[in-house]
């Protein structure tokens, strides 16, 4: 299938049926350190490195006893979440089937579901200090359609973390470039005490991904109060 080219990268030969796309997308997998690494450590895919680089920047995981991990597959990030904060209870949801991991709950279900919330927090037996976002909607090529469904997800997610999350806890989600708009940051900054963009190593370069991190919940009743100022306005 491949061949080593130059420098020791290698190349995929073509192949009846592939197309250039995916032939491109294959070399890319068969030359990122992060997929290499991710076999040796056992990871189930690349994207456990960003929330290892986030958490090593931001401390997320320090002291955590219970993670929501929104749009879970296929289980990176819970894997992670598993070896750096090995007593915590751990939840998660998609809408892709997930391989079973020790000790966590995971529902494949669409979180936009009424019922998902309920069914996340009765797993989970109290309030989170963590709420974690990798979702993104189904892209359709047409890039402003694609941003708009993501940060809907984005929305509904921090409505979520607004609701479940102890005083104290923490949101991470997936946004596209540019980040999360003004208005949504408006209303995170006034239920948290920091809100910040980042765009870990692991993200490639190329890739439209941020992720916003606030930290510092700042209870249910700043959030209920953010609620009220947003109706009248």
């Amino acid at each position: 299938m491949s061949r080593g080219g130059t420098g020791g990268r290698q190349r995929v030969r073509t192949a009846r049926g592939r197309t250039a796309a995916s032939t491109r997308w294959l070399e890319r997998q068969l030359n990122d350190p992060y997929v290499r690494r991710a076999k040796a450590e056992g990871y189930r895919s690349r994207a456990a490195y960003k929330l290892l680089e986030l958490d090593e920047r931001f401390g997320l995981l320090k002291g955590a006893k219970r993670v929501v991990d929104l749009g879970i597959a296929p289980g990176g990030w819970t894997q992670v979440v598993r070896r750096r904060a090995p007593g915590a209870r751990v939840v998660g949801i998609d809408l892709l089937p997930v391989d079973p991991i020790d000790e966590v709950t995971i529902f494949q279900m669409d979180f936009m579901a009424d019922a998902a919330p309920a069914a996340l927090m009765e797993a989970l037996g109290g309030a989170p200090d963590l709420v974690l976002s990798d979702m993104a909607a189904n892209t359709v090529g047409h890039a402003q359609t694609d941003a708009l469904r993501t940060m809907a997800l984005v929305e509904t997610a921090h409505l979520f973390a607004c609701d479940v999350l102890r005083p104290g806890g923490a949101f991470v989600a997936k946004v596209f470039a540019g980040g999360a708009d003004s208005a949504l940051v408006a209303e995170m900054k006034r239920n948290f005490a920091t809100v910040k963009h980042a765009k870990p190593p692991a993200s490639r370069k190329g890739s439209v991904e941020w992720f916003v991190i606030a930290q510092g919940f700042k209870g249910r009743a700043a959030a209920s109060a953010g609620e009220a100022e947003t109706a009248e306005d």
